[in-house]
């Protein structure tokens, strides 16, 4: 069996203090694989954000240990889950977090920028990126020259242009309509048969179910539940994704 790219084991965490004490994550037992695209879903206020978030080395556990690729984070240093996180994770956020004044391909190579690759090669991986996307014709584009969809695979472009090992999304989905929600998912889909990437999305949108290969369903900061969808990227190409 391969190494899970993420892995959590008994993860709490605890938000605030006092009367303001909130138990968000309880007792979690997770593993992101390669070749995966694993699904959160669970109400508004269940811990899928927190999750994410733990797992993505952006908060730390109050307790239990998070590996990425085998290597345990408890103790690291700030800047030490910061390399982590530049190394081996991409995020994509529902609002989509482009820097206005930056073209298409600026804000893909920004990842590559803070690595300190900033190369003729890095361009290229850049618009690469945006091509692996369907975007090889907006390169040049600003933010406020594209589509919700459009801002989104330009998110997504950035997050697998430095290699990195899982994709985490929190609500991919969420700002756009079922068109442009249908291509986005597509495009996860695609990332996930790559069997050296994991893709993690958080969600509480059943209409891209079909696009999962696991379901894992949370709340009240638990697991409660965990199946394999039995249908996967393949399948969920021709996926209905009704508005």
């Amino acid at each position: 069996m391969t190494l899970p790219v993420i892995e959590a084991v008994d993860i709490v965490r605890i938000l605030g203090e006092g009367a303001w004490r909130v138990e968000a994550l309880r007792g979690i037992n997770l593993s992101l694989r390669g070749g995966e695209l694993t699904l959160l879903m669970g109400p508004s206020g269940s811990g899928k954000t927190t999750l994410l978030s733990v797992l993505g080395c952006i908060l730390s556990p109050t307790q239990g240990t998070v590996r990425v690729l085998g290597r345990a984070t408890s103790g690291a240093r700030p800047e030490e889950l910061a390399e982590l996180r530049r190394r081996h994770v991409g995020f994509i956020f529902q609002s989509y977090h482009l820097f206005p004044t930056l073209t298409a391909v600026e804000n893909v190579r920004l990842v590559l920028d803070v690595r300190g690759e900033r190369s003729r090669r890095a361009r290229a991986k850049a618009n690469e990126a945006l091509a692996a996307v369907g975007l090889s014709h907006k390169t040049r584009a600003f933010p406020r020259e594209l589509s919700g969809g459009e801002q989104q695979r330009v998110a997504i472009a950035r997050a697998i242009v430095g290699d990195a090992s899982a994709i985490l999304a929190d609500e991919p989905t969420g700002a756009l309509d079922s068109e442009n929600g249908h291509a986005i998912m597509t495009v996860l889909a695609g990332i996930a048969k790559d069997p050296s990437r994991a893709v993690f999305v958080v969600s509480h949108d059943p209409r891209i179910l079909p696009f999962a290969d696991r379901i894992v369903r949370i709340e009240d900061g638990r697991i409660v539940g965990e199946e394999r969808a039995g249908i996967g990227p393949a399948r969920a190409q021709s996926a209905n994704y009704p508005g």
